[in-house]
């Protein structure tokens, strides 16, 4: 009998994208998620004998195993104990159409399929091809699975999406490509997933391990950044970003994992948070894990997880650099939606992970997955990383004046500043959704305290050492509220006196009160410095000092600028500037008055000229104008959005004289119908990211 000859094996693309709500990959290959049927059509040049016995081999890593699950062999109608199976379906003469399935707990990522025939004493094995298997938010058995349709739909199959920044007053919204499905990233995903130290020092334990979100979420934190295995982006807070790009001038994770990727894996130059988010994002959606990326406001960086953040000032004002703590005016990360069978059902659901390099855990950075109730309860003693993420959103903020005789005196405790409007994008619409509930109790709140003590406990407050004492005063501290230790005998608060536009005067006024009916004299220090989003001060802007008499419960005005000729040459890329005030009377009462200011940039306004239809080209105009009093030179304009570009579009723009408007044209031909989002930056000598963006609903193709 001659061997059976496979003419050719269709791997119905279109239905089974359809099927698996894959469609949107730009891929030939066959992609699919597991524990979903799918379907091939097999065509044979001889024809199969009723007694050929048919046996599939789907396998996936360097070293394929029945016992690591990374190896399934499996017959016709019958399912294995690996939870693969086949069957045969209706077929014309000289095909044949099987239905394959996958378990709900198969390894995702990329499998060889071959088909071994038995036809009397002969056996032929013909490879077959290669298809990808992703996890399945639609399958009810998998530990991904989401319940709510119009939830799949933005945390996987959403392309695009909002990154909230600023200040817990002035919050910002940013675009953010993140382009899951558009051409080269899936495979660069999964090249990801191969480049981690666990899959270079034991490849097939590495594999056989990612059948499991927590573990594949988990090293996706470790390889976004580079710290440690080379990973996709380098961080940098500071400095000039002339090796690399500007953090700021990012708007989606395409052009840095296609850069990651035809560089050889030579980490791209720079990152900072949302853009470490941004990029994690991208890579666990396209893996078909849903993923979102949330803004946590005053996020404390809480190095020894002691629960406070000392900060000190001189007498003047100036931040003194005597601890590693700090507290960022918003700090970005992901959650992963996943059950988590390491801890038990009450802690499934969203899952924080954290791509930024910080801190260390288990010796490499990365941090996470950790359980949004496990943080909510104070469950600091969970898997992973869950005391690290309590602290961003919970720790107290404890403000020292140290002297130049090195005495020191605490002005207030501030329990309720840490973990403010925590934010993520709105399901469907680009509006803003405060999800703080998720994260802890009403602060203030009988709940709140008890999980907050409980917290402390968990970390050892009653253990012996220097580190308790500082645990102990935190709980101390945490009775307090934002008032001085002692009764308050005067109050201050700065105020803006119009909106911080770049390249006008900021105008500011600090109204002070004296609080109890003795007349004293009040010495005032002004402060003025730019910032970076960490809070980190850059340099010094202005320096005041002001001598002002109140009498019994008397307020008065002190109104000062902060003129452009002052501000322009030491603001930094983050656009930030803090201005303190320390206040102290003869009798020893001190008090602390803070600002962060946020300068606006100026608009870019953007119009589409006609009709968005898949595959007809149309002009965008994008038109700014310089409002300083000097010349812009050496712009750039760029341009990006999946669907509607390709590759990030670049375009030199004309010097710009003061006051002058300027119109740049381009011309975009979609290849995706649905809404798209269209992102358009300009950068030039006085601003390193001017941002705007468009959303556009593009129509099939006529």
């Amino acid at each position: 009998m001659a061997d059976l000859k496979i003419a050719n094996v269709n791997w119905q693309s279109k239905l089974n994208k359809a099927a698996h709500h894959t469609s949107d990959y730009s891929s030939t290959e066959a992609i699919l998620r597991r524990g979903q049927a799918f379907n091939i059509t097999l065509k044979f040049q001889t024809t199969p004998q009723s007694g050929d016995n048919f046996t599939f081999i789907a396998s996936t890593g360097p070293s394929p195993a029945e016992s690591q699950q990374t190896k399934a062999v499996f017959n016709l109608s019958e399912e294995s104990a690996s939870g693969w199976g086949a069957t045969q379906e209706p077929s014309e003469p000289g095909c044949m159409n099987f239905t394959i399935f996958s378990p709900a707990n198969a390894v995702v990522g990329r499998y060889k399929l071959k088909l071994q025939v038995v036809s009397g004493n002969k056996v032929s094995s013909t490879l077959l091809g290669q298809f990808v298997l992703l996890f399945n938010p639609w399958c009810p058995d998998d530990d991904v699975y989401m319940a709510n349709e119009n939830e799949r739909w933005e945390y996987v199959l959403n392309d695009s999406g909002i990154i909230f920044q600023g200040l817990e007053k002035y919050i910002q919204e940013e675009a953010w490509n993140y382009g899951q499905f558009e051409e080269d990233i899936l495979d660069i995903s999964l090249a990801i997933l191969d480049r981690s130290l666990n899959h270079r020092e034991d490849p097939a334990t590495d594999v056989a391990n990612r059948n499991n979100p927590i573990y594949v979420s988990r090293v996706v934190s470790a390889m976004v950044n580079s710290n440690d295995e080379k990973g996709v982006v380098e961080g940098k807070w500071h400095g000039k970003y002339r090796s690399g790009t500007n953090p700021l001038q990012w708007s989606g994770s395409v052009t840095i994992l296609r850069k990651w990727y035809r560089g050889r894996y030579k980490p791209v130059r720079y990152g900072q948070c949302w853009v470490f988010a941004g990029v994690m994002c991208t890579v666990l959606r396209s893996l078909g894990i849903p993923t979102r990326v949330i803004t946590n406001f005053n996020s404390a960086h809480d190095t020894n997880i002691n629960l406070s953040i000392d900060k000190y000032l001189d007498s003047s004002g100036k931040t003194l650099d005597l601890t590693e703590d700090s507290v960022w005016n918003f700090h970005v990360w992901n959650e992963s939606w996943f059950t988590r069978r390491d801890l038990g059902s009450f802690y499934d659901g969203w899952q924080v992970l954290d791509a930024t390099p910080q801190e260390k855990s288990k010796g490499i950075y990365q941090c996470g997955p950790a359980s949004t109730r496990a943080i909510k309860e104070g469950d600091v003693n969970l898997d992973y990383d869950s005391s690290f993420v309590f602290a961003a959103v919970n720790a107290d903020c404890v403000t020292w004046i140290r002297y130049s005789n090195k005495r020191k005196k605490r002005i207030y405790s501030d329990t309720r500043k840490i973990g403010k409007f925590i934010s993520t994008k709105a399901v469907g619409t680009n509006s803003r959704v405060d999800v703080t509930a998720n994260y802890k109790y009403p602060e203030g709140s009988l709940k709140e305290r008890r999980v907050y003590r409980k917290a402390l406990k968990l970390l050892g407050v009653r253990s012996t050492g220097k580190r308790t004492k500082k645990r102990r005063s935190a709980a101390a501290q945490r009775q307090n509220t934002t008032q001085p230790t002692r009764k308050p005998s005067i109050s201050g608060k700065l105020h803006l006196d119009a909106s911080p536009v770049i390249g006008q005067d900021i105008l500011l006024t600090l109204a002070l009160k004296n609080l109890i009916s003795d007349f004293k004299t009040i010495k005032v220090k002004l402060r003025a410095s730019a910032i970076l989003y960490t809070r980190r001060p850059k340099a010094e802007i202005l320096q005041l000092s002001r001598s002002i008499k109140l009498g019994s419960e008397e307020v008065k005005d002190i109104s000062f600028k902060i003129s452009y000729s002052l501000y322009k040459n030491f603001l930094t890329d983050d656009r930030k500037i803090l201005v303190t005030a320390v206040c102290e009377t003869k009798q020893g009462a001190s008090l602390l008055v803070e600002k962060d200011i946020v300068l606006q940039d100026p608009f870019l306004t953007i119009k589409v000229l006609g009709p968005t239809v898949v595959n007809q080209a149309v002009d965008v105009q994008v038109t700014f104008t310089n409002p300083l009093s000097e010349v812009l030179t050496d712009c750039i304009l760029r341009a990006e959005g999946s669907g509607l570009l390709k590759e990030q579009l670049r375009i030199n723009v004309a010097r710009m004289a003061p006051m002058e408007s300027s119109t740049v044209q381009f011309e975009i031909i979609p290849y995706k119908s649905g809404t798209r989002q269209l992102q358009v930056d300009l950068v030039c000598t006085r601003f390193s990211d001017i941002k705007g963006f468009v959303m556009l609903d593009v129509a099939p193709a006529q």
